[in-house]
């Protein structure tokens, strides 16, 4: 892939092959980035997984660096009222799935209580393309709508390994503290290193990388 000139400079501050720790990878990728806008910073990790394998869960990281997302909740009764009190955007049952039906999408992530899943699931092909189908694997299908809509506003991220073994997480703007980057780097290796399966040998985690929105990747050392 041709890159551009200012990545072609950022490049050459550093050795490509050198891997740091986690807070001397946050601060150099902050030296690296070079572009005019707040660039996120990105953290992958390969894992060593068996054919058929994944990795995937929620996690909420210590600092947050996104806003205030919309929540949506799928819900009826007083579960309904719960997620009204709670603070979700919006909150609904057939109402919202006609809606939704309808081309309307409004909103940032969808939780929904297990009995109206009959109805949600109906979605699949809208939602489940953007990544928005309610999911008990994210702790989106809950009856305990009050914590859900809790740890989303606290900022709970998703994250699942993509066909190749990566999993890769955003864990900072270029503009927020290294220590606090690196510290989000470090919560996020420590809760796939969790995320081990029990029948897996050898290494599990093969590598760490971390990079900015444009600029080149810089190794990261296995604490």
């Amino acid at each position: 892939m041709k890159r551009g000139k200012k990545f072609q400079e950022a490049v050459k501050k550093y050795n490509k092959q050198e891997v740091m720790s986690f807070d001397d990878a946050a601060k150099l990728v902050k030296e690296l980035a070079y572009a005019k806008f707040d660039e996120t910073v990105d953290f992958s990790i390969r894992v060593n997984l068996k054919k058929g394998q994944s990795v995937r869960d929620t996690l909420v990281l210590p600092y947050q660096f996104k806003g205030e997302k919309k929540i949506l909740v799928f819900a009826k009764g007083a579960k309904a009222e719960e997620a009204k009190a709670a603070g979700a955007a919006y909150v609904g049952d057939s109402d919202l799935v006609d809606k939704i039906k309808g081309g309307w999408l409004d909103f940032d992530i969808a939780v929904a209580t297990p009995d109206m899943m009959k109805d949600v699931g109906k979605l699949g092909p809208i939602l489940g393309r953007r990544g928005l189908m309610p999911n008990p694997k994210t702790h989106t299908v809950t009856f305990d709508v009050k914590e859900a809509i809790a740890e989303l506003k606290k900022g709970r991220t998703e994250y699942r390994s993509d066909k190749t073994g990566i999993v890769c997480v955003s864990v900072g703007k270029v503009s927020m503290d290294a220590e606090k980057i690196a510290e989000n780097m470090k919560v996020v290796a420590a809760e796939i290193a969790r995320k081990r399966p029990a029948d897996a040998k050898g290494d599990f985690i093969l590598s760490l990388c971390v990079s900015s929105t444009m600029g080149p990747g810089v190794k990261v050392r296995q604490a």
